[in-house]
């Protein structure tokens, strides 16, 4: 079977049959963020057949669409907790697969700044975690030495902590390499096709979709934003509940870029890492989250007053961005609950397991969830044989300090040119083994209207390019992202 036909796309198969059996595997990951693109990664390797279920029309439809893309080292991280575990392994695997599939890393590095006598005397407590937390390159700084790192800092830093190791990384083309390579080593994935029940006979969980029934040893809930729903719904009863929290961002213009080049941190708190300014693996420079408490689970929209506050932010700390024009702003959701840690639960006796509460370090500790999942099989005695030798896709190079496609002769046409997006990046994504499934899914896999004009020049040429493809019409410039 080809990885064409393994996928089901959306304007394929949009009627819901109930009767129709969709997919039989022995691993059914519900949930298309960054996390189940990677367990779903890590199964098909191990040698399990897998099908990953996708309410939304493409994968990063939810908490994962919106996120700071920071690799992180776990140097802040709870001591000897889950997450810290899975940040270590997820780190320590994306920089070991990271050039096979072609994703990007921007060695930027990080400061924890302190810009007041109180923050700065935090650092010693920051200092002992990291060392504790394994993270032993991390060290002080003096005012002097970050004034003579970062420049363009206001002169108001006192000092900083270094974090040596701390990268950016491209936040949608890593989950996409991901599932891509499970699509090529056997794996299936079903989209529209939200999971509506279930029952369990003890050996096999059948799957009630709204396109039909799905088959499977083995259930992994990532379903982010709606895992304790989904756990309520199918088992009857949920261990935790999500505490919606958006986080807005504001992105400057890429003319930014000349005036920082590491992450800077906030000193946290108990609730929240804080507002980070940061460079992107696009060339621009952004600012963010805020840590809104919400109930709406779906409500990524902005609001003028927390974007003003963030820009002043920024321009406070980086005084030179106060000439930069705004490119974009953007929301996203994370799934906290009513506790900080990651809400990880083993239903061992009806073979599910839940990763939920799976906050900022997402990004980062997907792959080391993912090894988690596979332990967490192994150790009830369940057997895969690996695949010897899987099949590693490339995905597209979206980093603009590496060579994008526009460069290399028989491009056809500039389609947008904010970002310089070419037509034939545009038909491979739509021709190729994942075509998006809407505009967003479209921006996510090479950066089409995401630039100044926020798809106002590009977006109907898009439209004749991808004619019939989405089952969603096109819009121009959507706030959330």
């Amino acid at each position: 079977m080809t990885t064409q036909q393994q996928i089901k796309h959306p304007l394929n198969n949009s009627q819901s049959d109930s009767s129709s059996l969709l997919a039989t595997s022995d691993i059914a990951v519900i949930g298309g963020g960054v996390v189940g693109c990677a367990v779903a990664r890590r199964m098909a390797l191990e040698g399990a057949s897998v099908v990953l279920i996708e309410k939304a029309a493409d994968i990063l439809a939810g908490a994962s669409k919106g996120n700071s893309a920071i690799l992180h080292t776990g140097f802040d991280a709870p001591v000897g907790s889950l997450e810290w575990e899975c940040v270590q392994k997820g780190y320590h695997e994306y920089l070991e697969i990271r050039d096979s599939l072609n994703l990007p890393l921007l060695k930027t590095g990080a400061l924890v700044a302190a810009w007041t006598e109180e923050q700065e005397a935090k650092f010693t407590d920051i200092l002992k975690k990291g060392h504790a937390n394994g993270v032993e390159d991390i060290h002080l700084l003096s005012r002097a030495e970050v004034l003579d790192r970062e420049p363009h800092l206001a002169k108001s830093i006192r000092a900083a902590i270094a974090i040596p190791r701390e990268y950016v990384i491209d936040p949608w083309s890593t989950p996409l390499a991901y599932l891509q390579q499970a699509l090529e080593n056997g794996g299936q994935a079903l989209f529209n096709a939200e999971v509506t029940g279930g029952e369990f006979d003890g050996r096999h969980w059948l799957l009630n979709t709204k396109r039909g029934q799905v088959q499977a040893r083995y259930v992994i809930n990532c379903a982010g934003l709606y895992g304790d729903i989904l756990d309520q719904k199918v088992l009857g009863a949920s261990e935790f509940t999500i505490k919606p929290r958006k986080g807005q961002f504001v992105v400057f213009d890429m003319a930014a870029s000349k005036l920082l080049s590491s992450v800077i941190l906030p000193v946290p708190t108990e609730r929240t890492k804080g507002i980070v300014l940061f460079p992107t693996i696009f060339g621009n420079i952004a600012v963010g989250p805020t840590a809104e408490d919400q109930e709406d689970r779906d409500d990524a929209s902005v609001d003028q007053e927390n974007l003003k506050a963030l820009r002043a932010q920024a321009i406070e700390k980086v005084p030179e961005l106060a000439n930069i024009p705004v490119t974009a702003t953007y929301a996203g959701i994370r799934p906290a609950s009513e506790k900080r840690e990651y809400r990880v639960s083993e239903n061992s006796e009806r073979n599910w397991i839940t990763l939920g509460g799976i906050r900022s370090t997402g990004l980062t500790s997907a792959l080391g969830l993912a090894q988690h999942v596979h332990q967490l099989l192994t150790n009830r005695g369940t057997q895969f044989d690996a695949i010897a030798e899987p099949q590693v896709p490339r995905v597209p190079n979206l980093a603009e300090h590496r060579p994008r496609d526009y460069a290399t002769p028989g491009y056809g046409e500039i389609v947008c040119h904010c970002e310089m997006v070419t037509e034939r990046e545009i038909n491979a994504v739509m021709d190729g083994p994942i075509p998006a499934g809407s505009l967003v899914g479209l921006k996510r896999r090479t950066r089409a209207t995401m630039g100044r004009c926020q798809g106002f020049y590009c977006s109907a040429r898009l439209a004749e390019l991808t004619k019939g493809m989405f089952a969603e019409p096109l819009g121009v410039g959507e706030a959330d992202d």
